[in-house]
């Protein structure tokens, strides 16, 4: 597919000879939905598809006739990246004030959840970037480079069910790298983070993505407001006065390379599950949690009069009872799930997600 930027237009040559032109209306990024449901389309026919190197649509008319196209998901999700490429490239232009040209600082969460927390706690003007993706699992060996990208990506498609499209889930992630490095220089960055796995390594990877930005950055530590060091767990009040209340001091030049160079690291491991221990990131291996799945399911076995099979978020919030931090419970699942191929659970239903099925020891 053939693809050339005539902003606010980006053209696509779809066939040998229709154009699909797509009119960009904001400095929003775009995600799937809103290119396949809302975009603002029009088709133009070519004679012969050498014209598109010189075709301008402003100079040419649209098909009168009806049109449509196939396309396979991956190059839907092309067509949004180039679609995204073109806003960012814009934007890097016209200096990224103009789009938010109130802004006075900038959160980074780890978490849509806090951030939707976030954005009823604090008044404008401020503007709030979410993290979409959970770094306590899966690959993350060379992720702030796109080979890195796109093998987590493929890990997660093979391995998490979380009920999620993954084209979606990952257009979010690249648009999420995209808004931190559109990030002013001048604007302070406050990053809220709480002590677990998922957001120290996330701490870290955001301090590498801003190495080379000269903001003044603040930590905004959550952990003693909940259990499990979740930023997400938190109320809006919660957020609001530990905002209020802060003292902090932007990080110094030495810490932020001290964190850098420790994401430097965690880039370079290739394990996919991550603790929090001791205040160390810690790798640990992929089968950490599957003794004490079998353990917590002959356990629940017990509590019945006849050993019988258990629901697949029973046992998930029986094992979170029973832990310390909480992990990703998609995880959880995916090991329940394979301790049934290996043998050593029996399965009732289909394991599209925990909801659907149940399992018991093998007798």
């Amino acid at each position: 597919m053939k693809v050339k930027v005539h902003f606010p237009s980006v053209y696509f040559l779809i066939e040998p000879n229709i154009v699909a032109v797509y009119k960009i209306k904001s400095l929003e990024y775009v995600n799937l939905t809103d290119v396949i449901n809302i975009g603002e389309w029009e088709a133009y026919e070519l004679q012969h598809s050498h014209q598109f190197e010189v075709f301008n649509h402003d100079k040419s008319r649209p098909s009168e006739n009806p049109w449509s196209f196939y396309l396979e998901q991956e190059e839907l999700y092309t067509i949004v990246e180039m679609i995204n490429g073109a806003i960012q490239q814009q934007r890097s232009g016209s200096h990224y004030e103009s789009i938010t040209p109130s802004s006075q600082m900038v959160h980074i969460t780890c978490s849509e959840s806090a951030a939707g927390s976030l954005r009823v706690a604090l008044a404008p003007p401020r503007h709030i970037i979410a993290f979409p993706d959970d770094l306590s699992i899966g690959p993350v060996c060379q992720l702030e480079a796109k080979l890195g990208q796109a093998f987590r990506k493929e890990w997660l498609f093979e391995n998490i069910n979380n009920e999620q499209d993954d084209h979606v889930e990952f257009n979010k992630f690249v648009n999420t790298l995209r808004e931190i490095d559109d990030i002013p220089a001048h604007i302070p960055i406050y990053i809220w983070v709480g002590n677990n796995a998922n957001e120290q390594c996330l701490l870290r990877f955001f301090l590498y993505l801003l190495n080379d930005k000269a903001n003044e950055i603040y930590l905004m530590q959550t952990s003693e407001h909940n259990k499990y060091g979740d930023t997400g767990q938190l109320s809006s009040l919660q957020l609001s006065q530990l905002f209020m209340n802060s003292e902090n001091k932007p990080l110094t030049v030495q810490k932020r390379l001290t964190l850098q160079k420790e994401w430097e690291h965690l880039s370079q491991t290739r394990n996919v599950l991550r603790r929090w221990v001791n205040g160390e990131i810690i790798s640990v291996s992929e089968d950490y949690f599957d003794a004490l799945i079998i353990n917590t399911i002959a356990k629940l076995h017990k509590e019945q009069t006849m050993k019988d099979f258990i629901k697949t978020g029973t046992v998930i919030a029986e094992l979170i009872s029973q832990m310390d931090e909480c992990p990703n419970l998609f995880y959880l699942e995916y090991r329940i799930r394979l301790l049934v191929y290996n043998g050593a659970l029996a399965l009732k239903g289909i394991p599209k997600s925990m909801r659907h099925y149940s399992v018991k020891l093998r007798d």
